[in-house]
């Protein structure tokens, strides 16, 4: 066994949400009278955190209180129906049953609001440590609640892997010392990974299980 322990990104990586995320914005949005985007433009957008995406997905010249308002808005919805069309890639609830039967202890390190991540984890993967932002430690790329999260588990850095489908999780890695496993079924592309931090891109989720066991 390679790897004693295993610490996944959440959205674009084990869960298929970006239905959830962005349907829900585009309610929000145009319930406010603003523009919408398509699924195609958020892809790019998500992976920084709720806010960043409110951010993004407004006019630039919004005012920064409007950025809040419209955010805390778009924060307290999808709190409350954040799995309406959210479902697990093919292959992963196998990948985690695998992993558990070796083993290799798992979590989730997100940049959902701690809240919303961890009801998330309770429907799709229960009894799984799951950490998001709390509001209080630097969300990610910052290796913070990496680094919490391993504490919990009771493994050192060396020993765990981490696994993420985007730039912002290559920099957690990177940042947190940690080996890396950078998947290609989320919201970036293989060639924009590839230009932006990731050494190679895991393709399959049995290739992902290869580098872990």
């Amino acid at each position: 066994m390679k790897y004693r322990a295993v610490l996944f990104d959440m959205d674009g990586t084990l869960l298929n949400t970006l239905g959830d995320i962005g349907g829900t914005l585009n309610d929000v949005l145009a319930a406010n009278r603003y523009p919408t985007h398509t699924m195609t433009e958020y892809r790019s957008m998500v992976g920084n955190g709720a806010l960043v995406l409110t951010r993004q997905a407004l006019p630039a010249d919004t005012a920064e209180d409007e950025v809040q308002r419209v955010y805390r808005e778009y924060r307290d919805y999808y709190r409350d129906h954040p799995c309406s069309v959210t479902v697990p890639y093919e292959g992963i609830p196998e990948l985690l049953e695998t992993l558990e039967k070796n083993g290799v202890k798992v979590a989730v390190v997100s940049n959902k609001p701690d809240p919303t991540a961890k009801a998330v984890a309770r429907q799709f993967f229960p009894g799984v440590l799951t950490v998001g932002d709390d509001g209080i430690h630097p969300r990610k790329p910052a290796p913070d609640n990496v680094f919490r999260t391993l504490e919990q588990l009771g493994v050192s850095r060396s020993e765990a892997l981490y696994v993420g489908d985007s730039e912002v999780d290559a920099a957690t890695a990177k940042n947190a010392g940690m080996d890396a496993a950078i998947v290609g079924w989320g919201y970036r592309d293989r060639d924009f990974l590839l230009a932006h931090g990731a050494e190679e891109v895991v393709e399959t989720v049995s290739q992902l299980l290869e580098k872990i066991i």
